[in-house]
């Protein structure tokens, strides 16, 4: 079995000081639920502590709902600590019932091969590991719990993990007692993920140290598991804390579109859809998703949302938001890229090239001779070809309702030629219809 893991457990140093780390958590709004506070501070206030997040690979990609736990890791990091990501191989076959009112669709072993290797990419785009480029601190781990799981058989678990939890305490968790009591129910597979969570906290407190959990406020039960049986098994002191539902002013589900969730990977969303999603966010929502999804300062987010309530109707704040997301995600130059493809959508003046080379792969496009855009139905012939209108009657009647811009600029709505600067760089030729349907031409 291929191990996933990388570094090795770190030794005590000097730490941040806990009060100003927790401080800084619940400033940004990322406390929900925690054991003994001043415990933790004062574990905290002693050195660095390895603290751990799991991540089931029940898809080819994590989406950005789990920015929230995977940038809490990061920042333990960033303040000396040491970060494990796990990579739930195992916990991914079962599925969680947490946060769930019906059972996941079980994976075979192959679609979670292949989940979890990208999973693990993605973990390991975020945090900073052995050999990496700007580590300063204890490397983070990345670990797949099949390691200590796969060989384990069924009568070894009962015994070593089944017999220290009681089935009143499993009943008494609120993951288990919605699903209950829904009419979908529990399968005992999903009635049994507690235990196997509660477990990977155990191996790892075992193998690593591990102190810390942390999670989504859905988690808090599979926490405390880990918690309690760390306490039966080693009798250790463990924490745990979790992080409040991200949600939207507007009732929608934070992380989706009006056509799917938005992905980490950028071959399911693009890194521009990603920068627009975030520059598109309510007014309400933008100062919550900087202190929770960026690595911004808490004073340098009450700069900028003190800038953008001076002038709301540049989206100051939703543009800084964007940038940080998209770079942290995909890094500077996709950032970039994203920036130069909506200044060539949304500038609403004729674009640079730099803005239209960033638009492919973005809009669809079509190659063109140059001699095709020289016709005295040039533009009628370009509309054609691009597939925006059905046949040059189309075309005409488009254009002669006015619903025909190329490059950003609206059409006479007597006009059938392109422009004769409408060859941008030499290269690309933008056509729009409508509010929405847009096409670049490429000149081979």
């Amino acid at each position: 079995m291929k191990r996933l893991v990388s570094g090795a457990p770190s030794g005590n140093g000097d730490g941040v000081n806990g009060a100003e780390f927790l401080d800084d958590l619940a400033a940004r709004g990322l406390i929900q639920d925690c054991t003994d506070r001043d415990a933790l501070q004062a574990r905290l206030d002693e050195g660095p502590i390895t603290v751990y997040c799991g991540f089931d690979p029940t898809a080819d990609s994590l989406h950005i709902g789990h920015l929230t736990p995977l940038l809490l890791l990061r920042r333990f990091q960033d303040s000396g600590h040491r970060a494990v990501a796990l990579a739930g191989g195992a916990t991914g076959m079962v599925g969680d019932p947490s946060g769930r009112s019906e059972e996941r669709n079980l994976l075979d072993q192959a679609t979670l091969d292949v989940n979890v290797e990208a999973v693990s990419g993605q973990l390991r785009s975020l945090l900073r590991f052995e050999g990496d480029e700007g580590l300063d601190g204890p490397p983070a781990l990345l670990v797949d719990n099949r390691e200590w799981t796969g060989d384990v058989g069924l009568l070894e678990f009962l015994r070593d993990v089944g017999k220290h939890v009681t089935v009143g305490t499993m009943l008494a968790k609120e993951s288990v007692r919605s699903r209950l009591s829904s009419e979908q129910g529990i399968s005992f597979t999903e009635f049994s993920y507690m235990l196997l969570q509660a477990n990977d906290f155990f191996e790892l407190h075992d193998r690593y140290g591990c102190e810390m959990q942390v999670g989504g406020s859905d988690q808090w039960g599979n926490i405390t598991a880990g918690i309690d049986l760390i306490r039966r098994r080693a009798g250790a002191t463990a924490h745990g804390l979790t992080l409040p539902l991200l949600t939207r002013s507007d009732g929608a589900k934070f992380g989706k579109t009006a056509d799917a969730a938005v992905w980490l990977d950028p071959a399911l969303t693009l890194p521009y859809e990603l920068h627009q999603y975030f520059r598109n966010v309510d007014d309400r929502d933008v100062e919550q998703y900087l202190l929770r999804l960026t690595l911004v300062d808490v004073d340098d987010v009450a700069a900028v949302m003190a800038d953008h309530a001076s002038h709301p109707e540049e989206r100051l704040a939703q543009q800084r938001l964007a940038d940080e997301v998209c770079a942290l995600v995909h890094g500077e130059d996709e950032t970039n890229r994203a920036r130069l493809a909506a200044e060539g959508l949304f500038a609403g003046s004729a674009p640079t090239i730099d803005a239209l080379d960033a638009l492919r792969g973005i809009v669809p496009e079509t190659e063109v001779a140059a001699t095709d855009l020289e016709g005295e139905e040039s533009l009628v012939d370009a509309l054609v070809a691009s597939g925006l209108c059905s046949s040059r009657g189309d075309a005409r009647r488009t254009i002669g309702g006015g619903g025909v811009s190329v490059n950003g600029v609206r059409q006479d709505d007597s006009a059938i030629r392109l422009p004769v600067d409408a060859l941008v760089g030499g290269r690309y030729v933008l056509l729009q219809k409508g509010r929405r349907s847009r096409h670049l031409l490429v000149v081979g």
